[in-house]
């Protein structure tokens, strides 16, 4: 069993969420509410049911609302023109205090998925669904053009991030949940530091995870089957609510 007690989370809150409409005219995605409650407190329910007490916030867009939680919160204060990578650089400061769990601010999922995650034994890994084309058939009427390539190889990412046309290809579906060791973070950051400014604030995740790959380095990739959700448009949220609304058994409910 996994010694949580050194590890913290981090969920990376930054983005609008535009896609979601008049829902984020007044407060950033992860305040938007799903089953009753807000997509972060499913969030800090979930990594604190895995042992992660501590969890801090990367705010950016209503970043007030995000220093109103009582969490630690660091500021993405390009969050409009960067992405995912350029969050984690300003949290870095927590990333380097102690092995993380890094979690976007658009999912919900399950602790057991945090657990999987944690047992991981690599100083960088994700956490992956097999079952990921059940939703992702639910949710778009083309799959393939929202999906992403994953491939993997004897527990380590081989390939990941690529837009795809065949999804039968596909080995599963990224959730957006990383963790970095001590040691993991320390390696992101030398990498990171040998590219120019301009990509490491245009890069995202999975495109850094899989230059980390190309780098020579061993990326875990441990697996599960449903219990989680990305939400990224009312559609989502309207679906996961009948979901939810018709109390039936369903792979990728999150709850505990």
């Amino acid at each position: 069993m996994t010694d949580v007690s050194a590890w913290r989370a981090l969920i990376l809150a930054a983005g609008r969420g535009s896609r979601l409409g008049p829902l984020t005219r007044d407060r950033p995605k992860c305040l938007v509410t799903l089953g009753g409650r807000t997509l972060l407190d499913w969030q800090r329910g979930a990594l604190g049911a895995a042992g992660l007490a501590r969890v801090a916030v990367v705010a950016g867009y209503r970043a007030d609302q995000l220093r109103r939680t009582g969490l630690p919160c660091f500021e993405n204060g390009a969050w409009a023109s960067s992405n995912m990578v350029a969050s984690l650089l300003a949290a870095r400061a927590w990333l380097a205090g102690g092995p993380c769990v890094v979690s976007y601010g658009d999912i919900v999922y399950h602790p057991r998925i945090v657990q999987t995650l944690l047992a991981c034994p690599y100083d960088v890994a994700i956490v992956y669904d097999r079952a990921w084309r059940v939703l992702w058939e639910d949710r778009f009427e083309r799959p393939e053009e929202d999906a992403e390539s994953l491939r993997v190889r004897d527990g380590l990412v081989a390939d990941i991030g690529r837009r795809v046309t065949e999804l039968d290809r596909i080995e599963g579906q990224f959730l957006g949940l990383i963790r970095f060791s001590s040691a993991g973070w320390s390696h992101v950051e030398r990498w990171l530091a040998g590219i120019d400014e301009e990509t490491r604030r245009r890069i995202d995740t999975t495109t850094l995870l899989r230059e980390l790959v190309d780098a020579g380095m061993h990326v875990g990739a441990a697996p599960v089957r449903g219990g989680w959700c990305e939400v990224d448009s009312e559609r989502d949220l309207a679906l996961y609510q009948t979901r939810l609304d018709a109390d039936e058994e369903w792979l990728h409910d999150w709850r505990s």
